[in-house]
C-alpha cells in the first residue's frame, strides 16, 4: 500500500493575534503631529480672543453710555490708540475725520466731530452714530488715510 504525500504534512498552525500595543512609529509620529496641531490651534484661538479684548470691553462701555456722544468719542479714540499706536490716535481733526471713516466704516464729517467740543448741544443721533461705529471698528485694517 502505497502512503499519501499528505500525511507526512503537519496540522496548519493558526498564528497567534497580534497585539496592537506597543504601536508602531509611525503611529507615535501621528500623534505628535496631532497634537502639536491641536496645541498650536488652541495657542492662535486664545491669541485672537486677548486680542479682541480691547474691542468686545469697548462694545460693553458703550452700551452703558447709551446718548454720551463724548464719552462714545473716547472709547473709539481709545480703541484707535490700543489698536493703531499714538500716532493715529492723535491726528488732526481733518485726518482724525478719514481715519474714523476709513475703520468704523460710518462716515463722519468735520462738523460733527467738532460738534463734541461744544457746550450743551443735543447730540442722540452723533451718539447712536458713535455707538454702531464702535460696534463695527475693524481690527486689521491698513491705516494708508
Amino acid at each position: 500500500m502505497q502512503t499519501s504525500p499528505l500525511d507526512g504534512l503537519h496540522d496548519v498552525i493558526v498564528p497567534t493575534q497580534v497585539s496592537w500595543w506597543p504601536l508602531a512609529p509611525i503611529w507615535w509620529v501621528i500623534i505628535a503631529i496631532l497634537l502639536l496641531t491641536i496645541s498650536f490651534t488652541g495657542y492662535k484661538l486664545y491669541q485672537t480672543y486677548q486680542f479682541k479684548k480691547a474691542k468686545r470691553h469697548a462694545v460693553l462701555l458703550s452700551n452703558q453710555y447709551d446718548d454720551d456722544a463724548q464719552q462714545l468719542h473716547i472709547l473709539i479714540k481709545r480703541l484707535v490708540l490700543h489698536y493703531y499706536g499714538q500716532s493715529a490716535a492723535s491726528q488732526g481733526t481733518k485726518q482724525w475725520c478719514k481715519t474714523i471713516n476709513k475703520l468704523t466704516g460710518q462716515q463722519f464729517t468735520e462738523g460733527e466731530l467738532m460738534s463734541l467740543y461744544q457746550a450743551n448741544s443735543e447730540q442722540s443721533a452723533l451718539a447712536d452714530k458713535l455707538k454702531l461705529a464702535i460696534s463695527q471698528f475693524k481690527l486689521k485694517e491698513p491705516l494708508n488715510v
